[in-house]
């Protein structure tokens, strides 16, 4: 009899219904591989491949060079937890960033073509095909930015790799400017801004954020005359919320970000913060309330 595991397994790789997968586990004995091709001979499924599962595991690693003017962050995902913790993940995350470090390409289309630097007889989505092989799971070089600089740069990677910051600062690389660079590194990966100043943040945004700030306050039956005041001081927190500069220092609530850096003489080129999955849609089922409903129970 088929297991509901290898039921909803088998659902996952193929996008067959229920009771499809079921009876194909039962005519090959529950063998998952052969299952597949069952389906895929009945016209159920089309081919299941291993780069068709979600990916939204893995790690984000940031590499810098000795003098700190050149430098590399980036995202490569798996599948599971455990496969992001093994040797063999950790060799190609470390290698991709030594290979992007040294890369003038600015697209993910334009690294995958690459040749890869430890065997220019491959390229990079070689590798990346290779290592998905050896590995068994689906690996995705999701993202990557690289960064030159006058000034320096700093990284930091929280929580083993689930969050990884990068910051370009204007200034000399002396330990003293470090330490400050480190401090709004950390602050960075906690406190998530989006922009450095407003003056980057879209026209669009601020004011689909106003028409939305205006309609809670008509909701609210605020009078008309109030409501300009009001919406300007929720659109000052709103800059404060995502841009770094306006910011309460995580380590000095009293102080801003912006306040932080001209105590130290320092500005801030430009920063990326990723965080591991943002963005990836996980493919979350109830399998139990499908199963049901296939059945006609529920």
């Amino acid at each position: 009899m088929a297991s509901m595991k290898d039921i909803k397994e088998l659902r996952e790789r193929t996008g067959a219904g229920v009771m499809d997968c079921k009876k194909a586990l039962q005519e090959t004995n529950g063998d998952i591989e052969a299952a597949i091709e069952y389906l895929r001979e009945k016209g159920i499924a089309s081919a299941a491949k291993k780069a068709g599962r979600i990916a939204a595991e893995g790690k984000v690693n940031v590499l810098i060079d000795d003098e700190r003017k050149n430098g590399v962050i980036v995202e490569i995902n798996s599948e599971t937890d455990f496969v992001a913790k093994t040797d063999n993940f950790n060799d190609l995350l470390n290698n991709v960033s030594q290979h992007l470090l040294q890369s003038k390409a600015n697209t993910l289309e334009e690294v995958l073509a690459e040749k890869w630097f430890l065997d220019d007889s491959k390229d990079v989505n070689t590798i990346m095909k290779e290592a998905i092989a050896n590995i068994g799971e689906n690996l995705n070089l999701r993202r990557f930015q690289t960064y030159r600089t006058d000034g320096f740069l700093y990284g930091y990677i929280h929580m083993g790799g689930k969050i990884g910051v990068i910051v370009d600062i204007d200034a000399g690389n002396t330990e003293e400017n470090q330490l400050v660079a480190k401090d709004i590194a950390m602050h960075i990966a906690a406190s998530a801004p989006e922009y450095i100043e407003r003056s980057q943040v879209p026209a669009e945004t601020v004011e689909k954020e106003k028409n939305i700030y205006k309609e809670q306050m008509l909701n609210e039956g605020k009078p008309e005359h109030v409501i300009d005041k009001i919406v300007e001081g929720k659109i000052d927190k709103f800059y404060s919320e995502i841009c770094l500069l306006e910011q309460a220092f995580v380590k000095d609530t009293d102080k801003t970000v912006d306040q932080v850096l001209e105590e130290n003489g320092l500005k801030v080129n430009a920063f990326t913060r990723f965080e591991l999955g943002e963005g990836v849609e996980k493919k979350e089922e109830n399998f139990a309330e499908e199963v049901m409903k296939e059945l006609g129970k529920k």
